[in-house]
C-alpha cells in the first residue's frame, strides 16, 4: 500500500516565526561553511557591567555599607570591635598603649556615623565604655584581679588623651547629625503645602 504523504516544502520557515537569514539556510558565510560553531556566529556579547562607565566617586561612596544601629547596638559593636582590637594587639603587638588609642578613633567615628536618629545620644555615651572594654587584655594584668583592676586604671589614666579624643569626635558627629536632622524637619514643617 502506497502512503502518499506530501509535506509542504521547507526553506527555512518554520510555523510563527520569522525566516531565518540567508547565512542560517547556508549553514554559515564565506568559506567556512558549516565549520563555524554556533558560539562563532553569534556576536560577541559582553556583561552590561563591563561596558558601564565607572561611576563617580560619591555614588561610589553611597554604595558602602550603611547599617543602623540601636543605641544598644551601637554599643555592643563598639565594645566588641575594641575588645578585639585589644586581643589583636596584644597577640601582634604586645599591648602597645598607643596603637590601641589609634585604632579607638576610626570606631567611634564608625559608632557615630551608624547609630540611628532616635538613638544620637548613646554614641558619646558607649565609646568610653568600649574602651575601657577593650582595654581588659592590654592592660598590665599582673598580681591577680587586684593588679589586673590596677593595671587597667593605669592605663586609662595614661591613655586619658586617646579616650577624650574618640569621645570628641564621636560627640561632633551626632551634633553635625542632629543640627542636620532638626534642620530637615525644621524645612519640611515650612514648606508650602504642593497645589
Amino acid at each position: 500500500m502506497e502512503q502518499h504523504g506530501t509535506r509542504p516544502p521547507h526553506n527555512g520557515t518554520r510555523r510563527g516565526k520569522p525566516p531565518l537569514p540567508p547565512q542560517a539556510k547556508r549553514g554559515g558565510s564565506g568559506g567556512g561553511g558549516g565549520a563555524r560553531s554556533a558560539a562563532q556566529r553569534r556576536p560577541s556579547t559582553r556583561p552590561a557591567a563591563a561596558r558601564q562607565p565607572v561611576p563617580p566617586p560619591a555614588e561610589a561612596v553611597r554604595r558602602l555599607p550603611n547599617p543602623r544601629l540601636t543605641g544598644l547596638g551601637s554599643g555592643l559593636f563598639c565594645g566588641a570591635v575594641m575588645f578585639a582590637l585589644g586581643c589583636l594587639d596584644q597577640l601582634l603587638f604586645g599591648a602597645s598603649l598607643t596603637l590601641y588609642g589609634v585604632l579607638f578613633l576610626p570606631v567611634c567615628l564608625l559608632t557615630a556615623v551608624w547609630v540611628r536618629k532616635g538613638d544620637l545620644a548613646t554614641a558619646p555615651v558607649v565609646v568610653p565604655i568600649a574602651f575601657a572594654a577593650g582595654l581588659l587584655p592590654v592592660a598590665d594584668s599582673s598580681g591577680g584581679l587586684l593588679g589586673r583592676l590596677m593595671g587597667l586604671v593605669t592605663a586609662l589614666a595614661t591613655q586619658a588623651g586617646w579616650l577624650y579624643g574618640g569621645t570628641l569626635v564621636a560627640g561632633l558627629i551626632v551634633t553635625v547629625r542632629k543640627a542636620a536632622l532638626m534642620r530637615h524637619r525644621h524645612t519640611d514643617r515650612h514648606r508650602p503645602p504642593p497645589y
